[in-house]
């Protein structure tokens, strides 16, 4: 006899950035679980309440929930240096992660090594680059595939150290290839210190204790990195992750089954933002670009780096509900558009082979966006209360989205703190 599907799967829907940490730390209440199933310290979850600011790297967006079990999944890439500086970031503010967070024997490690071979991959690719955060994912994600990875398991082991060894080598004779130096002494020492101090937290099969909550009936929530368009097979190839960011990477990145998931919440930003080099059909390279960065803060929360910024994209939007099976829609960041007195999104695309509402294989300057205006509600909509405070315009622009998507809108996000969140 099937069980009823209790795993609810959150992700987003361009290329990240759109605000996941924010909309997992509002629905906490509602589950057991918060499980982070793919990617690494290159997502940066920011999460605003009681005034503060908290930028979680590989922690689940639940971690300040005392009652929500938080589970780092064997997808995901560790960092121990990172990884560590962000639970003594915890422990300076009090919150007790002991308790309930548990770390998969089956995540893989990056070695310091890891972030030298990526900046060394960057250097080599020159106006090719493909806009790397440089924290080692992409060669971590190599060795994993490659079947010579370590993984958080290892770090109990009486050979880790030799494996550790053999690794650093093969790493050392690929820098050598690049010209590039092999540096690490000092980062080394660091991260067999962050080791240290990552096994006395809880490792185990997580896999197992996914299995029994679903089977003791609980809530869980798995938690996506980065965007759908930045998945490796799915996305702006090869200006993508080394992960799977869709909804299926949440069954091999938890060791869920796919019949245990219910509901796909696709989370988007009501323009768009991309980080880094790759296709971006609608940017805006003007002062209403500049406008929309300003107003909405677009910096990386992980590089710092300034986001790229445009209008918001239908097309790729249904490409990306349409691989996940998305049932719901949430929208943030309607706030950054206040002042706006008129407003463009892309409803397809014009190229020499004719108009098109379809994400193609490959994004390049010469596709051109048709775009439709719409009225902006130029007015301040951050200290809304309820749905049917929001203005007219502002329903409209909900309206046609979900008409041409064919999902509906549940939840609009005025600000980022949590209490700025309303649903519908």
């Amino acid at each position: 006899m099937l069980t009823q599907p209790s795993v609810d799967v959150l992700l987003g829907l361009q290329w990240g950035d759109e605000g996941k940490g924010k909309i997992v730390d509002v629905l906490c209440k509602s589950y057991d679980v918060v499980a982070r199933f793919q990617g690494g310290p290159n997502a940066g979850h920011t999460l605003v309440f009681e005034g503060k600011k908290h930028v979680l790297h590989t922690i689940p967006s639940g971690i300040f929930h005392q009652h929500v079990l938080n589970i780092i999944g064997n997808g995901v890439v560790i960092d121990p240096i990172i990884l560590k500086k962000e639970l003594d970031a915890l422990t300076a503010r009090q919150v007790n992660f002991k308790s309930n967070l548990f770390i998969s024997k089956r995540a893989h490690l990056i070695l310091p090594t890891h972030r030298l071979l990526d900046a060394a991959s960057e250097s080599a690719k020159g106006q090719h680059k493909i806009g790397s955060t440089l924290k080692g994912i992409g060669p971590t994600y190599m060795d994993k595939t490659g079947r010579n990875g370590l993984r958080v398991g290892d770090i109990c082991e009486p050979d880790f150290k030799a494996k550790y060894q053999q690794l650093l080598e093969k790493h050392k004779t690929l820098l050598g290839f690049y010209n590039y130096p092999c540096e690490i002494t000092e980062a080394e020492r660091e991260w067999f210190d962050a080791i240290d101090y990552i096994k006395n937290l809880q490792i185990c099969d997580t896999e197992w204790l996914l299995h029994d909550a679903v089977k003791n009936k609980k809530r869980i929530l798995a938690e996506g990195a980065q965007g759908s368009l930045l998945d490796i097979e799915f996305g702006s190839y090869p200006f993508v992750t080394s992960s799977n960011t869709l909804c299926a990477g949440a069954c091999s990145g938890l060791g869920i089954a796919p019949r245990q998931i219910n509901k796909v919440l696709g989370i988007f930003k009501a323009y768009c933002t991309r980080v880094g080099s790759g296709p971006f059909p609608t940017e805006l390279l003007d002062a209403t670009g500049e406008h929309i960065r300003a107003q909405g803060n677009e910096f990386g929360s992980t590089t710092g780096r300034a986001r790229r910024t445009g209008w918001l994209d239908i097309p790729a939007l249904k490409y990306a509900v349409m691989i996940n099976g998305v049932t719901e829609l949430m929208m943030m960041k309607a706030d950054v558009l206040n002042t706006l007195s008129e407003l463009k999104v892309c409803t397809a695309y014009h190229s020499a082979q004719g108009t098109s509402d379809r994400l193609p294989y490959t994004l390049d300057a010469a596709i051109e966006p048709v775009y439709t205006t719409l009225t902006g509600w130029n007015q301040d909509v951050s200290h809304c209360k309820k749905w049917s405070d929001l203005p007219e315009a502002l329903l409209h622009y909900i309206a046609f989205i979900e008409q041409a998507v064919g999902v509906p809108i549940n939840l609009v996000s005025l600000g980022p703190d949590r209490a700025q969140t309303l649903f519908k």
